[in-house]
């Protein structure tokens, strides 16, 4: 019998809240930012779809959370059906930013105790579902890269649009490696002035050994002294 979850509740105040401008203030620089990423991903290839994508950085407070958080919303606005997974089953934070409870999640349905439709939360924003990590499992990196992962994703693909992953570190461990080479494409997320260029060289050089495909980098926190945008999206 699948378990049950609890229907959901509003999007998280404060701190959280704030993670998600391109919701709470879609008309400021950084929201415009974040469409123009958008539109490089769904650009970045002509000959394949991209419906399933992965955002992990080098090392933990680059950003990553808040990038693919905002990514999902502003997907979302195009009218697509999109399900935002937390696959850092180390150290999750989506439920911190939409204010889930997060009893039940990625973990419980990898493991045949539930379903994606029992799991999956319609989110305050509309065409935006949330997938949490769930109960943090003893082995993350084997269960995303079970058989169990990949009929998961098989079957996300039927019901939404876009399938996207928040993974941990490269660096830190392999989950991003192990998860990368089932997805459509990969994006690494660094911070200004922090990221290292070795760890970014080693980033990149690890998730290509994994036959990842590497659609680009976005630089975070970059202050652009003739704009007010601080996002950036280049080819890696």
């Amino acid at each position: 019998m699948a378990l049950k979850r609890k229907n959901k509740t509003p999007v998280a105040p404060g701190s959280a809240k704030r993670k998600l401008i391109t919701y709470t203030n879609p008309k400021s620089p950084i929201s415009e930012q974040y469409r123009t990423i958008r539109t490089n991903i769904l650009f970045s290839s002509v000959d394949q779809s991209l419906r399933s994508i992965l955002v992990t950085s080098t090392s933990p407070g680059e950003g990553k959370s808040t990038t693919i958080a905002n990514l999902a919303v502003v997907f979302a606005n195009q009218g697509k059906k999109v399900l935002l997974v937390d696959a850092d089953m180390r150290k999750p934070t989506m439920h911190y930013t939409f204010g889930l409870q997060n009893t039940f999640g990625l973990t419980n349905i990898l493991t045949k105790q539930t379903t994606l439709e029992a799991t999956a939360v319609q989110s305050d924003i509309e065409n935006l579902s949330i997938l949490t990590s769930g109960p943090i499992p003893p082995n993350p990196a084997e269960l995303l890269g079970s058989f169990s992962m990949k009929e998961f994703l098989d079957h996300s693909l039927e019901k939404y649009d876009f399938v996207l992953f928040d993974t941990p570190p490269v660096l830190a461990v392999t989950d991003a490696q192990v998860l990368a080479n089932q997805c459509d494409g990969t994006i690494l997320v660094v911070n200004s002035g922090k990221t290292e260029i070795d760890g970014l060289q080693k980033s990149k050089d690890l998730l290509q050994s994994a036959k990842a495909k590497l659609l680009g980098v976005v630089l975070n926190n970059r202050s652009m002294k003739d704009s007010s945008y601080y996002y950036y999206y280049g080819k890696e």
